[in-house]
């Protein structure tokens, strides 16, 4: 299983989706995927059409950024964050 920490703004659209919850997967796409599973419409507001992350998200995976390709290990730690900016 792969803990999922999601970011405040994805809870709010997603109601009952909670800060942490875990997933069975082998890749970021594939934890993505359980995510929309539970949640339909998420995978949407985390990657664009091409299939890529949107550029306003980051994802990382045990304290690097990743891809959607990039491997998970059993009791892997990803992490969605969206981006701040302001000015």
């Amino acid at each position: 299983m792969v803990a999922v920490t999601l970011p405040g703004a994805l809870q709010r659209l997603f109601p009952g989706a909670p800060r942490r919850v875990e997933v069975a997967a082998a890749t970021v796409a594939e934890a993505i995927d359980g995510l929309d599973a539970r949640w339909p419409g998420m995978r949407d507001r985390i990657c664009d059409s091409t299939p890529a992350i949107r550029r306003h998200i980051n994802v990382f995976v045990d304290g690097e950024r990743a891809a959607l390709d990039t491997p998970l290990r059993p009791a892997s730690a990803l992490i969605v964050l969206t981006a701040i900016s302001g000015g």
